[in-house]
């Protein structure tokens, strides 16, 4: 396979592209070289098949979507409490947002892994190591709540992501008052992780006292 870094990004956002707009079943080599604009034939020069590319799609879909480190950093000079994780989830969402192609071949990926053995695989361990990922940096960071409220947080706004970015009809007005999706996302937050990590410890203390 033709080995230059820069064509091969470029070919895989061309990819992403025709996911999102197409569908996997859309997703072919010709599309791919179109998209990119090259010459029909390149991408079949850069990828072993389908199942390559969309591999290669997953992982730069993981870089496309990745927080911005700076901010990051900004965030986490604020108090360890809920506030803070509701600040990382409007990032999430806000980020969501910003690249809804991305986030739209991402929903493609999960269709197209359900009928592929071999996706599924590398798909679920992919999605998997993003959710443990996310428990290491709440335990790391000191953030309120412990792997459960990761796992809940992490239903919740990949339904609200969801949602907003397929159907956002069925979410306005839903919650008189509440917008969407920043409202929601407060709710969310509000309604699943404790005020503080230091309160949640307290309680757990106190139900061991009980016990």
């Amino acid at each position: 396979m033709v080995a230059n870094p820069e064509r091969r990004t470029a070919l895989v956002d061309a990819g992403v592209e025709v996911l999102a707009r197409e569908g996997a079943r859309g997703l072919t080599f010709r599309a791919v070289d179109a998209q990119a604009g090259v010459p029909v034939g390149t991408a079949s020069n850069y990828f072993g098949g389908r199942d390559d590319l969309l591999r290669q799609i997953d992982a730069r879909l993981h870089i496309r979507l990745a927080p911005d480190p700076a901010i990051v950093a900004e965030l986490l000079a604020r108090p360890r409490d809920r506030s803070l994780v509701a600040a990382f989830m409007h990032d999430l969402m806000a980020r969501a947002t910003g690249d809804r192609t991305s986030w739209l071949a991402l929903l493609e990926m999960r269709l197209e892994a359900t009928r592929r053995p071999g996706l599924l695989a590398s798909y679920t361990a992919s999605v998997r190591g993003d959710l443990v990922e996310g428990m290491e940096f709440q335990r790391a960071a000191g953030l309120p709540g412990g792997d459960e409220t990761v796992a809940v947080l992490y239903l919740a706004m990949l339904g609200l992501i969801l949602e907003h970015l397929t159907l956002p009809g069925v979410l306005d007005g839903v919650l008189p008052g509440v917008s969407v999706p920043d409202g929601l996302v407060d709710r969310i937050v509000a309604t699943i992780v404790p005020e503080t990590a230091e309160k949640r410890v307290g309680e757990r203390v106190g139900e061991r006292t009980q016990e």
